[in-house]
């Protein structure tokens, strides 16, 4: 499958390298982002971070454009440059990178969002993974449980090979540069390779290969970009 971590991204682009370095698939790091942040928020540089209690690491250069209406749950670090719009709700065990947009009324749990990832109308990120320059249009969202609250697998519909991650929860891993259109919903265990474009309004299932466009929401039309 084209889903390992090798594959999808460069680790040069998030403070969360030394967690992902440890698996060869990105959920396989979700049940761990917490324990992470608890062991790297203390020795990080306290020239660039801010140290705000309850396992929460803010850099000082994160720019809030109205923190009276954010709520940020720990653990949570958010790195230097980053934006975090109006009504924002950062609920736990988030990563958040440097030089990212948070937007207003989007929220984030349990997520490793790379550098210069931007989320930023009304986006809902649960049980993720963005990498570097990762974007999410406007209403796009992460389903990150299957109505019938089993196991998310996932699955390549295009070689029939499915992979038993053994996690109730799982939004989606998106690629290096990937693109999400607006209002696309992405289903539990979608897997978006690194330099997709999704068109707006899908429906998104699956494992969908690097270098592609999704263009038909409801039959999944699949193109190469090369």
């Amino acid at each position: 499958m084209n889903c390992t971590i090798r594959n999808m991204y460069d680790l040069t682009h998030t403070i969360a390298s030394p967690l992902l370095e440890k698996y060869e698939y990105p959920w396989e790091a979700l049940p761990h982002i917490g324990d992470f942040i608890r062991e790297t928020g203390p020795s990080l540089d306290k020239d660039i971070y801010e140290d705000r209690g309850d396992d929460i690491y803010i850099a000082k250069t994160v720019r809030f454009v109205n923190e009276a209406t954010n709520t940020i749950i720990g653990p949570c670090i958010i790195g230097p440059g980053t934006e975090v719009r109006p009504g924002a709700f950062i609920r736990g065990n988030a990563i958040i990178g440097a030089d990212c947009v948070v937007g207003n009324s989007t929220e984030i749990k349990n997520d490793i969002i790379f550098d210069n990832v931007e989320v930023p109308h009304y986006n809902y990120v649960g049980d993720s993974v963005l990498g570097f320059h990762a974007h999410m249009g406007a209403g796009s969202i992460t389903s990150n449980i299957k109505s019938d609250r089993t196991n998310v697998v996932i699955k390549d519909f295009s070689t029939g090979e499915e992979i038993e991650t053994g996690l109730r929860k799982i939004g989606a891993m998106l690629g290096d540069y990937a693109e999400v259109g607006c209002n696309t919903v992405m289903n539990p265990g979608s897997v978006i390779g690194a330099h997709t474009n999704i068109y707006p309004l899908s429906m998104i299932r699956g494992v969908i290969p690097p270098d592609s466009i999704v263009k038909n929401r409801a039959a999944h039309e699949i193109v190469s970009k090369k």
